[in-house]
Formats: C-alpha cells, structure tokens, sequence
C-alpha cells in the first residue's frame, strides 16, 4: 500500500520507552476506529524533568504544525501532572494512562463532549492489564506486545509507580494468542514489554515467573523466529529465564536497570541488587549463552554520590561487559525521596554524565569490532538499517532487502556507532 492510498490515521507523536511505542499504536487503533483522524495524540514520558521539558515542547510544536487540530495529551507526564497540561492554551485534553488504552475514551461524544478538560483517575485503583490485540509496527520488523504494566517497588528517585500504578499482569493464555497474532500478520521478532518486566506473573494465580511465560511462548508459537525482552530488572532474572536462553529463538541481548554500581549508592536508591550480583548475572548470563550483549542504564550524579561512589560505576561498565550503555545525568522529580536528599552540584552531575557516555561509547566500539570480519544473519529495519540478534545495528551498503526481511550479511567494519557489511 503506498502512502497515497494509505487510509488516513491520527498523529501520533510518542516520547519514552518501548511500552510507550506499543500503547501508541493501539491508540492509532482505537482512534482511527473513532474517526479521529485529524487529531494529535502526544504520549509523554516523566522519567525525567527533561523528557517532561520536551513533551511540553512537542504540544507547542504539533498545535503550530497542525493548526485547529485536537491537541490530545497522554502518557506518564500527563498522568502525574494533569494540571500542568491542562494550563496549556494548545490542550484540548489531558487522557489518563488508564484511560488511553480504552476504546470507549476515544470516541467523539466521550473525548470532546462536554468542557472537562482532564479525564485522568487515580492509576493506583487500576487492579488488572488487559492484552490489546495489535497487528504491529515497524514495517513489520518487529511488534511489541505488552505483558505486565505498573511496578511496585518505589526507587527514591523514580516517579514512573505514580504514572503507571501498582504491577498487574496480562495473563499468558492473552500474551500467546497475541504473539502467535503478529507471527500470523509477518512478524519476524516480538518483542516483550512492561514498565517492570520481571515482576510479571507475581499478580497471577500460581504466581507464575517471567522465565515460565518466555518458555511457554516458545513451546507454543513454534512458528516465531525470534524473541526479544526488553529491559529488565536484573535482581529478579529467574532460573527459567536462564534456561530459556538455550533456545536461539530467544535473542542473545538483555538490557538491564542496574542504575548505579556503588553499593551505599545502590542502598540510597532503594535498589534490590549489589554491585556483586549485577556482575554475577552477567557472568552467569553468558555462561548460558556465550553470544549474550548487554545493555544498561546508569545515572550518575545521584544525591550524594561522592568521586569514589562514581567511580564504581565507570568500572561496572567494564566488570558487567555493558555495550549499549544509557547513561543518565540524575534528575530531581518532584514528590520522590531522591529530591530532598542532599544534590550533587548540576556542573558535576553534566561532567560525570559524560565521563559515563564517553565510557559507554569505548565499550560499544570494542564491541563493534569483535563482529567485523564474521557473517550473521540480521533484520532488516526501515532505513538503510538493520539489527543482529544481539542487537547490534547495522548498516547494509547496496539494495536492502523489505523490512521485515532477514538478510545474511558480511561484515566488513565500523563506524563507532553501527556495524558495517555487505549482503553475502
């Protein structure tokens, strides 16, 4: 179908995490379902005041690029602040978390009916998830598929639990048909999302784990060729989930929330792991599957955090093997312990943020260069771009195959950032 005989759809601009991504498109759905096409729906973030910055920024922008259009604002900001966003001029509403993943908001009389502004409930009375049945995104590349939203524990520094509620899992018998759905549409990769991943199953009878879903999926849907987890919490990584990785199916890469590598730090955040055991896992991780990379995030400048504390997070990049390092400069939210705690000086928050992406970024051209000269299969995304199993993009010099296609690739070098290779 090409773009002039594309039915016409809203406009989704969608900030944050993959789980943003997800419930993006199932609000296209509900949307278009509902005729309204000529709105713009603004799916913030909250994870920190500058994702909070740009989403304010993306409302002023799309009512100067769409103008007379409904300006429709949604997601974790919104969910915290509504009041904020409803003081906005260009706002025609402000759409709770909850209730951006039900159809009924999204119909006229509902959504623009009345002079309400804010139709955003209490996240914490929510008491279950239910799947959405999407046909996927990305040019069929890969599809996201929603399992568990909301998380319990309550960082110091984290404003995401008053965003998305307590923990609730969608159950495995909804979470297979829908992976066995996008398989059915042309999916290659599926991709398991959730704001606490490896809490899901705690909610459900029997108490399942997130390893016992990940088999399950496998065993049930022989037909997808590849599973991906997103980021994870690496304290609550099961024995199932380790086992799991026997199956190639399931991709060799883990991003993981370790958040910091000091462990008084680690204590002040509410964090659950030691330094120890972030560097046991990984060990433990490629020792179930050699070809395993490693993703993380880290924030530096965290309330406190001396020279020596910052210290032991450099090296954690190193000692856990980290490749795609997301490195954080810490970011006061308002409402969390973290924001009355004694700060770190902004000037050495900025300077330690980039010590971290500069050590980020030694490990992910060392990483680079150990795939040159080796032939793997990689998918094909939109764009000159593709991705190996393990994450690792790449960019294919000559014709591309489809998105959605897997090519067998050689590659050839680098250029610090992607992997470069020919079709082979």
């Amino acid at each position: 179908m090409t773009d002039a005989t594309m039915p016409p759809s809203p406009t989704l601009i969608t900030l944050g995490c993959r789980l943003n991504t997800y419930e993006s498109e199932v609000m296209r759905s509900h949307a278009s379902e509902a005729g309204l096409n000529d709105a713009v729906i603004i799916n913030t973030c909250a994870v920190t005041s500058e994702a909070v910055r740009s989403a304010r920024q993306a409302i002023r922008r799309a009512a100067k690029d769409h103008p007379g259009a409904p300006i429709l604002v949604t997601g974790c900001a919104a969910q915290v602040d509504p009041a904020m966003f409803a003081a906005m001029p260009e706002v025609t509403r402000v759409i709770g978390n909850h209730e951006k993943m039900q159809a009924e908001t999204w119909k006229p009389a509902t959504l623009l009916g009345g002079h309400e502004k804010v139709r955003v409930n209490d996240i914490m009375s929510v008491r279950e998830t239910a799947a959405h049945l999407i046909d996927g995104m990305e040019g069929r590349a890969r599809a996201y598929v929603q399992v568990q939203n909301g998380c319990d524990h309550r960082c110091t520094f984290c404003i995401i639990p008053y965003g998305r509620g307590n923990s609730r899992s969608v159950p495995a018998g909804e979470v297979v048909a829908q992976v066995r759905r996008l398989v059915e549409t042309g999916h290659h990769e599926v991709v398991l999302t959730g704001v606490d991943l490896t809490s899901w199953g705690a909610d459900l009878p029997g108490a399942p784990q997130l390893g016992n879903l990940v088999q399950r999926i496998l065993k049930l849907v022989p037909d997808l060729a590849q599973l991906r987890i997103s980021s994870i919490d690496a304290i609550e990584i099961d024995d199932a989930l380790v086992e799991a990785l026997s199956d190639v199916r399931l991709a060799p890469y883990m991003h993981l929330s370790l958040q910091h590598g000091d462990d008084l730090i680690l204590k002040r955040m509410k964090r659950r792991h030691s330094r120890n055991q972030a560097i046991a896992l990984t060990q433990r991780l490629r020792d179930a599957r050699p070809d395993m990379a490693f993703g993380a995030d880290l924030i530096a400048g965290f309330p406190t955090e001396t020279e020596a504390h910052f210290d032991n997070s450099l090296r954690l990049v190193e000692e856990c093997g980290i490749s795609f390092l997301h490195a954080f400069p810490y970011s006061p939210r308002p409402g969390t312990p973290a924001a009355r705690m004694p700060q770190v000086a902004k000037a050495e928050i900025k300077a330690r943020a980039a010590r971290l992406r500069a050590a980020g970024d030694k490990a992910l051209v060392a990483h680079l260069a150990r795939h040159v000269g080796s032939t793997t299969d990689a998918l094909v995304e939109r764009g000159a771009t593709a991705r190996l199993p393990d994450f690792t993009p790449l960019q294919i010099e000559g014709d591309l195959p489809p998105a959605g296609r897997v090519a067998r690739t050689h590659i050839t070098g680098h250029n610090n950032t992607h992997l470069v290779g020919t079709l082979a």
